[in-house]
């Protein structure tokens, strides 16, 4: 298939682009190094610096004998998607294009208009292009379950029925989303959802956990092409942070009370769950939405196993909590279903003690690169 990737240098984009090309598809990759830029203006630098998308692409090719074609562009701008779109006339575009940090979001006026304007406009232009030149594509949109908050009743698929005064219709489960980035996820879905009524688009919006995992199996025959791991306050996931805070020897900052409950998945998942959402697409006029994680855990849950295993390895690690700098629940019910992957063929990696300790030996090879200063929360979510 002829697949375009949409934010193919991010953490997420890059590995999905080498796993469908070594999958023998034809695949198409577009990004503006935005998330670099505001990585280098926040000093929030990942554990091991990236070659540039071309770079790493003639790396990959040299190293795998498959092709990789590279745009360097802007999403939010309407001419460059659609001129692309209409060149490469995609079978399926996978959309990370978004800036994809709740902290940075939440940091100030600007962050928050280049997160609002960057996100919404990428998705507006995404499906204006595939309305024009592509309609039969089928879309698959990075959603994240944040989008959901933490209901006090289950969190269902996606949708849920309603009754009341005793008539019954389905509507997408309602969202209550804690950052600005998580709330132009929401618009995300809503724009997508009207468009798919109108339009008759092909949709699956995968709503995923925060994803762990610093390797990849192209990036086991050359660590060239490893992801951006970042370990940072603004775009380190906390699985990650966690990980590097017990290589360097810095007490794991669980963030209040530290009961914080949220569905988490191994990087290889992702790439699983993206491949399975392609290889059974949507219907015409269907947005499918998919809960895309593997297991729950709570914030003190994962710090107490990232302290076990580290200390098994003679790494001495700590466990402080500090002031939460988000508006959050820090205890609180947390029940999301998440079956449509599973049914669609999903194996899970799941996140067992071996797991754990070979991250941990992969960072320790990085560990003189570590930055101590970016660890700490620096934004916080009630200052003006």
């Amino acid at each position: 298939m002829r697949i375009l990737i949409l934010g193919g240098d991010g953490y997420l984009g890059w590995p999905t682009a080498m796993a469908f090309a070594s999958a023998g598809h034809e695949v198409c990759v577009m990004d503006n190094y935005l998330r670099r830029n505001i990585a280098r203006e926040t000093c929030s630098e990942p554990l091991v610096q990236a070659p540039n998308l071309h770079d790493r692409a003639e790396i990959f090719e040299a190293t795998l004998g498959k092709k990789i074609r590279v745009e360097i562009g802007d999403c939010a701008n309407f001419s460059a998607l659609e001129t692309l779109v209409r060149d490469f006339s995609p079978e399926a575009v996978v959309h990370y294009a978004e800036q994809p940090s709740a902290p940075y979001s939440m940091k100030g006026f600007r962050e928050a208009q280049v997160t609002f304007q960057n996100n919404l406009g990428a998705t507006f232009n995404l499906i204006w292009a595939i309305t024009q030149h592509a309609p039969d594509c089928h879309i698959i949109k990075l959603g994240t379950m944040g989008e959901y908050g933490t209901p006090n009743i289950d969190i269902e698929e996606g949708w849920i029925d309603i009754t009341h005064n005793g008539r019954t219709q389905k509507f997408l489960y309602p969202r209550q989303a804690g950052s600005l980035y998580h709330t132009t996820k929401v618009l995300d879905t809503d724009l997508l959802w009207f468009y798919v009524r109108v339009y008759g688009l092909s949709v699956t919006d995968l709503m995923q956990g925060p994803v762990y995992g610093l390797s990849t199996s192209e990036a086991e025959i050359d660590e060239r092409l490893l992801p951006n791991f970042h370990y940072d306050d603004i775009f380190g996931t906390v699985i990650n942070r966690f990980l590097v805070q017990a290589v360097a020897g810095i007490p794991l900052t669980v963030y209040g009370k530290g009961g914080q409950t949220r569905g988490y998945l191994n990087l290889k998942d992702t790439l699983q769950c993206v491949s399975l959402a392609m290889q059974h697409p949507a219907g015409k006029g269907e947005l499918r939405v998919l809960n895309q994680f593997t297991e729950q855990f709570t914030v003190n849950s994962l710090a107490e196993r990232i302290q076990r295993v580290g200390n098994s390895m003679n790494l001495g690690v700590r466990v402080a909590n500090i002031e939460n700098p988000r508006k959050e629940m820090e205890d609180h019910y947390y029940n999301a279903m998440h079956t449509g992957l599973l049914e669609l063929g999903l194996k899970p990696h799941y996140l067992t003690d071996e797991v754990v300790a070979s991250m941990l030996e992969r960072v320790i090879k990085y560990k003189d690169a570590i930055d101590h200063r970016i660890v700490m929360p620096r934004v916080r979510w009630n200052e003006k």
